[in-house]
C-alpha cells in the first residue's frame, strides 16, 4: 500500500478525535464556563451541523480542484479551528472554533476516499479506503479516551493543542507523501447532484440521520450518566470510553460482513439490537457491572450500522460517489446533532441523566421502522420491473 495512505489515516484519526474527544470533557468545560449540560452538548451538536454543511458545500466547491491542494486546504482549516478552541476564553469562542474545525470533516473524508482509491490498483481500492477510515476507528478506541485523560489531567485546552499538532503533521504528510492528483475529467457537478432526485437516496440519508442520532443521543452525555448515575469517578471515564471505542471497532468489522451478506436484514437486526441495548442501559445504569457490559454493546451495535448505511447509499448513488459519500457523512452528522439536541432537551426538562439513552432508543426504533418500510417499498418496485 502507498505510504501516502498513512497521512490520510492520520487525518482521519485527528478528525475523529476532534468530533468525539470532547465528550468526556463536557463536565469540565460546563464547570469552567458555568453553563448547563444542555448548552455544553451544543459543542457536539454544533460541530455535527457544521460537518453536515461542509460535507456538501465544500465538497461541491472543491470537487474539480487538484486533490492534494484540496486536502492541504482542509487540513489548514482543521488546524485553525482547533487553535481557536485551544485559545477560547469563553464558551462562544470555543463553539466557533468547533464549527470552523468541523467544516473540513465531511469534505476530507469524501475527497480523501477518492484519493485513496486512485492511489492503488483496482483490486485494492476497498482496502485502501478501509485503511484511511481505520484512523477514525482507532480514534474511537485510543484517541477519545486518551484525549479525555489528557484533558482531565492537564486541562481540556491541552487536547485541542494536541489536535492542532496532529493537523500540522497530517498536512506535512499530505504535502510530502501524496502526489499531485487532478480531479477526474468526467466529474460534473450537475450529474453528481442529480442523485437527489432519487427517493431511495433520501431514504438512505434519513436512515443515517436516525441511526446515528440514536447512538449519539445517548453517547454525547455519557460522562454525566457514568458519574451521576452509575457512580464512577471522573478519572474512570477515559477507561470506560475505551470499552465503547473497542465496541465500535468490533461493530464496524462485523457490520460490514453482515451488510455484504444481506444489507436490509442486517440493518434491521442491528437497529433492533441497538434499541434494546439503549433501553436496557437506561434501566440498568445504576448497576456498574451492567453499565460496563452495555457500554461495550452500545459501541458494537451502534457502529455496526455504519458500513450498511454507507453501502445502501452507494447502492442508489453509485454513479456519483463523491457527492454520495459527502451526503452520507452529512446525514451521519445531522443525526449526531439531532441526537445531542434531543438528549440535551431531555436533560433540560429534568428527566434525568439516563433520559438521553431513552432518546437514543426511540430514534433507533424509528430507524428500524423506516428500514423495514423502505425495504418493503423497494421490493415492490423491483418485483414490478
Amino acid at each position: 500500500m502507498p505510504v501516502g495512505l498513512v497521512a490520510l489515516a492520520l487525518g482521519a484519526f485527528g478528525i475523529g478525535l476532534t468530533e468525539f474527544g470532547i465528550v468526556g470533557l463536557l463536565p469540565q468545560i460546563a464547570g469552567e464556563f458555568t453553563i448547563t449540560e444542555q448548552v455544553a452538548g451544543y459543542l457536539v451538536s454544533g460541530y455535527a451541523i457544521s460537518v453536515a454543511v461542509g460535507a456538501i458545500l465544500l465538497t461541491a466547491v472543491m470537487i474539480r480542484m487538484e486533490r492534494r491542494l484540496t486536502l492541504l486546504l482542509l487540513s489548514g482549516l482543521f488546524i485553525i479551528g482547533n487553535l481557536i478552541s485551544a485559545l477560547a476564553n469563553n464558551y462562544e469562542m470555543l463553539l466557533f472554533g468547533r464549527i470552523v474545525a468541523a467544516l473540513c470533516h465531511g469534505a476530507f473524508f469524501s475527497i480523501g476516499a477518492v484519493v485513496a482509491s486512485d492511489m492503488v490498483a483496482a483490486d485494492k481500492k476497498g482496502a485502501a479506503i478501509s485503511l484511511m477510515f481505520a484512523g477514525l476507528t482507532v480514534s474511537n478506541i485510543v484517541g477519545v479516551p486518551l484525549g479525555t485523560f489528557v484533558g482531565l489531567e492537564l486541562g481540556w485546552r491541552t487536547t485541542f493543542w494536541a489536535l492542532a499538532v496532529i493537523g500540522l503533521v497530517t498536512m506535512t504528510g499530505i504535502r510530502t507523501l501524496i502526489p499531485l492528483m487532478l480531479a477526474h475529467k468526467d466529474t460534473k457537478l450537475g450529474r453528481e447532484f442529480a442523485v437527489f432526485t432519487r427517493p431511495q437516496v433520501w431514504l438512505s440519508a434519513l436512515l443515517s440521520v436516525l441511526s446515528f442520532g440514536g447512538v449519539i443521543g445517548g453517547f454525547t452525555y455519557i460522562a454525566f450518566t457514568l458519574t451521576q448515575v452509575s457512580g464512577f469517578t471522573a478519572r474512570m471515564v477515559p477507561w470506560l470510553l475505551v470499552l465503547f471505542g473497542t465496541g465500535t471497532f468490533i461493530g464496524n468489522i462485523y457490520g460490514g460482513k453482515a451488510a455484504d451478506k444481506s444489507l436490509n436484514k442486517s440493518l434491521a437486526v442491528t437497529l433492533l439490537l441497538l434499541t434494546l441495548v439503549m433501553a436496557t442501559f437506561a434501566l440498568c445504569a445504576q448497576n456498574q457491572i451492567m453499565t460496563v457490559i452495555l457500554l461495550l454493546l452500545m459501541g458494537i451495535v451502534g457502529l455496526a450500522t455504519a458500513p450498511g448505511l454507507q453501502l445502501r447509499m452507494m447502492k442508489y448513488a453509485s454513479d456519483a460517489p463523491t457527492i454520495a459519500s459527502g451526503t452520507n457523512i452529512a446525514a451521519f452528522n445531522i443525526g449526531n446533532a439531532l441526537g445531542a439536541w434531543l438528549g440535551g432537551m431531555a436533560l433540560e426538562e429534568g428527566y434525568g441523566f439516563v433520559s438521553p439513552l431513552w432518546v437514543g432508543a426511540v430514534l433507533s426504533l424509528t430507524a428500524l421502522i423506516v428500514v423495514v418500510l423502505g425495504s418493503f417499498n423497494d421490493g415492490l418496485k423491483t418485483s414490478r420491473v
